[in-house]
């Protein structure tokens, strides 16, 4: 594996972090999230950086075996052009139901 698509691993993991520590000090439940507005947008913006590092991640190695890439591309791409549109319970589901999964992926990936 190349060292560039080892560093942008290396960043999605990274931001997988920051965002499971934003609930060290707050439940992790929907209605802690919804109500605190920089959570959300630190959430936001640590998505965005998974996002663009899958995308370079897809470029320099469109055969990677990263479950549902192309889809959080797509949220990154959402969450920067349609911020208006952006809902608080996909975000949220996001964050319960693929993140660990991504997780895991990545550090088979990097274990390889």
């Amino acid at each position: 594996m190349e060292i560039e698509v080892k560093s942008w691993l290396f960043n999605v993991l990274s931001a997988i972090e920051e965002i499971d520590s934003f609930f060290t000090d707050q439940p992790m439940t929907f209605e802690a999230y919804q109500n605190d507005v920089r959570t959300r947008r630190a959430v936001e913006r640590n998505i965005e950086i998974i996002g663009e590092a899958l995308n370079r991640i897809l470029s320099k190695q469109p055969g990677i075996n990263i479950s549902n890439a192309r889809r959080i591309v797509d949220t990154r791409n959402r969450i920067i052009h349609g911020y208006d549109t952006v809902s608080d319970e996909i975000i949220w589901s996001i964050i319960i139901t693929y993140l660990p999964d991504l997780r895991k992926e990545v550090n088979a990936l990097l274990g390889e």
